[in-house]
């Protein structure tokens, strides 16, 4: 049997590392780096980004993000750095998934700056690609991982609270994919069956957002680092980061992806979603009721949705929720790798009593 663990080629993470970027970028790379940055990011933090490449005197080119990670913004940012040698993806998400896929169809290596600690992406060999109106279009897997994952710890504490707490959301599925897929025996996004050290930290990831994230949430709203915060950084993307690829996806990670087709969760970050897509998996799995109340009760400490109405569709209809039931039950999506058979209808019953338990419970 294969077994495949996977990781980035090394996780930094420290205070006020945007100001030393250029050093990280030397141990890659000589030619130029090509910098990719989210708009915010650019208009709040340009000198910082710059700083340490104007100080070395290392040639880079800084281009600003266009906002979704399309096939189309893709492409754009792969002709564009043609000149240079390896790729550095500063911001959030999309970003950083559009900074790693231009650099494997460019074929140089990539560097991954998160400024907030809002998902699992950034450890990841894989990209989450849209179509340019927003709705998910596909994965696309990656033949290895970036070279560096760099955390300014500073940064991300000043950073919107609502992007940790998604990225509590998105780590918080990590745990329960992970079981389904070694309950399952699923091959992974990593080529293999999960190892145990891999699900050893998705139990490890799950553990520290329970005994940390209402904490780290505290720090953040303040805008400031205490050590529950930085064990919440290292959850929310190490962790879950390790643990989702190399242990798999299963049903709320699907469910996140029929909900795209409705158009009142657009304005939802991606944790969010993900987050009520792991309460209608745990509705499938007929989850013990007092686990239930333990979940439901941390989301709303922290500030998760718990109902159609939290995730920015509260009159969805029957037949709503069977279209997410139909895309979440797609061939091609993570629906497949749950222990049992799952249908388009039991996704929309299930989201439905997972609406109606965050009411009760």
């Amino acid at each position: 049997m294969r077994k495949v663990l996977c990781s980035p080629g090394s996780y930094i993470q420290q205070e006020n590392a945007l100001f030393s970027l250029s050093k990280e970028y030397e141990g890659i790379g000589t030619a130029g780096a090509y910098l990719l940055v989210d708009p915010f990011i650019d208009e709040h933090y340009h000198d910082a980004i710059i700083s340490s490449f104007e100080e070395s005197g290392t040639a880079y080119r800084l281009e600003v993000f266009g906002g979704e990670c399309s096939t189309e913004e893709i492409d754009k940012h792969r002709e564009q750095s043609d000149d240079y040698d390896v790729l550095i993806g500063i911001g959030g998400g999309k970003t950083l998934d559009t900074a790693k896929a231009s650099a494997h169809f460019a074929g140089k290596p990539v560097m991954i700056v998160p400024t907030a600690a809002s998902s699992d992406a950034p450890c990841s060999r894989l990209s989450v690609v849209y179509t340019s109106d927003g709705t998910f279009d596909h994965y696309l897997p990656l033949p290895k991982n970036p070279e560096a994952v760099i955390m300014d710890t500073e940064l991300i504490a000043k950073a919107p609270v609502r992007f940790l707490v998604s990225g509590l959301g998105d780590a918080f599925a990590t745990y329960y994919e992970a079981a389904a897929c070694v309950q399952s025996n699923a091959m992974t996004m990593a080529g293999g069956h999960a190892t145990n050290a891999a699900f050893a930290l998705a139990q490890l990831c799950h553990d520290t957002l329970l005994a940390d994230g209402v904490k780290a949430v505290a720090a953040a709203r303040r805008g400031v680092r205490t050590p529950a915060l930085e064990n919440i950084i290292e959850a929310n993307t190490l962790l879950s980061g390790l643990g989702f690829e190399s242990s798999g996806l299963a049903a709320a990670h699907a469910i996140h992806n029929g909900l795209t087709a409705l158009e009142g969760t657009h304005a939802m970050l991606h944790g969010e979603k993900v987050a009520y897509g792991t309460l209608a998996q745990m509705v499938l799995e007929d989850s013990d009721v007092e686990e239930l109340r333990e979940v439901y009760g941390f989301f709303r400490e922290v500030g998760l949705p718990v109902s159609l109405e939290d995730i920015g569709v509260p009159d969805a209809s029957d037949e709503d929720l069977l279209k997410v039931g139909e895309l979440a039950c797609d061939a091609a999506d993570t629906m497949g790798n749950m222990p049992f058979e799952v249908t388009p209808h039991d996704v929309a019953s299930a989201l439905r009593a997972a609406d109606e338990l965050g009411r009760t419970l």
